[in-house]
């Protein structure tokens, strides 16, 4: 089968297109026959080596997390999913392939009428956003900062806040203004000056940051919340522990919260963006921009 490889780490460059065996799956495994595969910044900080600490990575490897497609097999034990069933979760061996292995608890049915594209968008940017969102035990009548609103986990983030009935003043290039209010976010530009723009905004104050964007933003962020680290949550600064800020890196994904954000966003009342859409042979220029920073929505690819 095709997949995507890397025998060593470094710059986009070392991704390519080879023919390799398709994988068999264990007790409790679930091969899926790849439709889409999300394309996320996590991918392209572990093949530069950069996540090697966090995520050790044997090579060679095979990038990607998210994935949507059709079970061609099943291993021992699951009698949860059969060929044939229309799925989306996360992948056990890299979605960037024409098949990979899911343990069959994560996986997620793929709702009717839900493209490919964006069931393949949904397992990290959902999953993500609704758990940080639970950390901050965020509230009903609560102003949430919300850096990197535009992203893929930001603009999901968003919508689940404004659903709770909070206040969201995301931070986004000018570019991503108009879109973050049809969210229903408040938007603001990133940057020198930050503290005093939020503060028009909220003069109060704002009760939590969910922190998307790793770009720096913390310590703005601690000012903003009167000089303390309670209820700043990041998942993207590398700076956080320095500062005393909480990394939020996931406890393990649940399919069923997927399960109920595939069907907000199959009835249409969770928007996820899909920005650019690649063929897996090209799945370097989907990191190239993804590491350039500023993309509104997703990035998946179609093997």
């Amino acid at each position: 089968m095709e997949a995507i490889v890397y025998e060593e780490f470094g710059g986009p460059g070392v991704l390519h297109l080879a023919e390799v065996d398709a994988p068999r799956p264990g007790p409790g495994q679930v091969r899926v026959a790849v439709r889409a595969a999300g394309v996320n910044p996590l991918d392209h900080k572990i093949r530069s080596g950069r996540m090697e600490a966090a995520f050790p990575t044997p090579l060679p490897a095979t990038p990607g997390a998210e994935l949507a497609g059709v079970v061609d097999e099943v291993g021992e034990g699951v009698t949860a999913f059969a060929p044939g069933d229309e799925v989306l979760g996360w992948s056990a061996t890299g979605s960037y392939a024409a098949r990979a292995l899911a343990e069959a608890v994560s996986l997620a049915r793929k709702p009717e009428g839900l493209s490919w594209e964006t069931a393949a968008a949904l397992p990290v940017a959902t999953d993500t956003a609704s758990r940080v969102l639970d950390e901050l035990a965020l509230s009903e009548g609560e102003t949430l900062l919300l850096h990197g609103a535009g992203g893929g986990v930001g603009s999901v983030a968003v919508q689940l806040a404004v659903a709770r009935g909070a206040t969201v003043i995301g931070t986004a290039s000018p570019a991503n203004h108009d879109y973050l209010r049809v969210l229903g976010a408040v938007p603001v530009a990133y940057g020198d000056g930050l503290v005093e723009r939020v503060r028009e905004l909220a003069p109060q104050g704002v009760d939590a940051v969910f922190d998307a964007s790793g770009r720096g933003a913390l310590p703005a962020s601690i000012e903003l919340r009167g000089g303390t680290t309670d209820r700043i949550v990041t998942i993207a600064d590398g700076d956080a522990a320095e500062l005393g800020v909480a990394f939020s890196g996931g406890g393990g994904p649940s399919a069923e919260r997927l399960a109920q954000n595939a069907r907000l966003a199959a009835d249409g009342e969770l928007r996820v963006e899909i920005a650019q859409v690649f063929p897996l042979a090209d799945a370097a220029s989907a990191h190239e921009v993804s590491e350039g920073g500023h993309v509104r929505g997703k990035l998946v690819l179609l093997p």
